[in-house]
């Protein structure tokens, strides 16, 4: 006999085991935006707030103002283009915009002239590495070193060449090379590591919270397992207990269909256990196995993909169905209708003589489950239905 014909959706997709790992990402992620925003901020805020007004102020004591002026605008060019990439959550292109960088000290340090080498119109020495920091950012630390010490040297080459080679000229110089290029470091060594230490966290909280997800499920599925055998044992038992006092004729109609109701819930209360992408159509297909084996043409066909449904949701939505099926004669359709909100069971038979299914099932806290179940003479039509609430 040809089994139930079922057409069916594919059913929601669940969260893969790489979900705490985006987690943790998206904690690391969050952390480094803050980071970007300080460095973006600082490197912009310097270059327009203390290297325009001294250029502006020195302008006329520079040995060529429109050289430092036109490297004042490329350099302010590569931090608002890095510093967009960088606030979209991007990275900027790294090698052009450096050496693009470097150039512009070369020619600053030489246009600026030996009167303003160490003053602040000569603005590469303070904001020229936050620009650094900007184009090479979420790179290894060892390429910030390496343009800093390019910087450091170019500065020297500017210092000896304007002839300021005294011993206070090159305490100067040694100074300014410490002060400009530590705290670049220290905000791009920091923000790396404290946005690697909350990603680090983060992926040791979802872990433990994974651990602990798994400990309340294997809790949760032992208690359900215990349910369910009483349950199953309180199904077959009066009937067994009936057949075996004699109390019960195996002849009688009313006592095998007890029997063949009692089977059918046990064979869906054995399936509330399977682990499959749709249960409610799965336990509904084990009581329609069992009834398509006793001789009922059935067919059964599944319209949606339903939500993930609390077992007991499950129950009222296939009990009355079950019953139903126990003591169908001739043939049945059995429709499963859902949505994300909504999920429909009904069962479709001919009509006659014998006792109706089951009364309607409670309500359940995560929604109702409603029984319908009528009757005219030629079919009995059963329905039960949940909606979200």
């Amino acid at each position: 006999m040809a089994a139930p014909a079922i057409v069916r959706q594919r059913a929601p997709e669940r969260a893969g085991p790489g979900a705490p790992a985006t987690a943790a990402h998206a904690v690391g992620d969050a952390s480094d935006r803050g980071a970007r925003i300080v460095a973006v901020g600082i490197a912009l805020a310097w270059h327009l707030a203390i290297g325009l007004p001294a250029l502006l102020g020195s302008w006329s004591r520079l040995a060529a103002p429109p050289v430092v002026a036109a490297g004042w605008l490329l350099t302010t060019g590569v931090g608002v283009a890095a510093g967009v990439r960088l606030l979209r959550g991007g990275l900027p292109p790294a090698r052009l915009p450096a050496v693009a960088l470097l150039v512009v000290d070369g020619v600053v340090f030489a246009a600026a002239g030996e009167r303003q080498l160490f003053t602040a119109a000569n603005w590469v020495w303070g904001g020229l590495a936050w620009f650094f920091l900007l184009v090479l950012w979420r790179r290894p630390l060892s390429w910030l070193l390496v343009l800093l010490a390019a910087h450091a040297t170019i500065a020297l080459a500017a210092v000896v060449l304007h002839g300021a080679t005294a011993p206070a000229d090159l305490s100067r110089y040694a100074m300014y090379v410490y002060g400009t290029s530590s705290l670049p470091v220290a905000v791009f060594a920091g923000a790396a590591a404290i946005a690697a230490l909350a990603r680090d966290r983060a992926s040791t909280a979802a872990a433990a919270l994974a651990v602990a997800a798994e400990r309340d499920a294997a809790e949760r599925a032992r208690r359900e397992r215990q349910a369910r055998l009483a349950l199953v044992s309180g199904t077959a038992e009066e009937v067994l207990a009936a057949l075996a006092s004699g109390e019960a004729d195996p002849a009688d109609p009313a006592v095998r269909r007890r029997a063949v109701l009692a089977a059918a819930r046990l064979r869906r209360l054995i399936a509330e256990s399977d682990d499959v992408p749709d249960p409610l159509l799965h336990e509904l297909r084990a009581a329609a196995d069992l009834a398509e084996r006793n001789g009922l043409p059935i067919e059964l066909v599944a319209v949606g993909a339903p939500p993930e449904l609390p077992v007991e949701v499950r129950r009222k939505l296939a009990d009355p169905a079950t019953a139903a099926l126990a003591g169908a004669r001739g043939w049945a359709r059995l429709t499963v209708v859902a949505g994300p909100d909504e999920v429909v069971v009904s069962l479709v038979t001919p009509d006659h003589d014998g006792p109706d299914a089951t009364g309607p099932p409670d309500g359940d806290g995560n929604g109702s489950v409603e029984h319908l179940h009528e009757r005219d003479g030629e079919i009995r039509w059963t329905q039960t239905r949940w909606r979200r609430t």
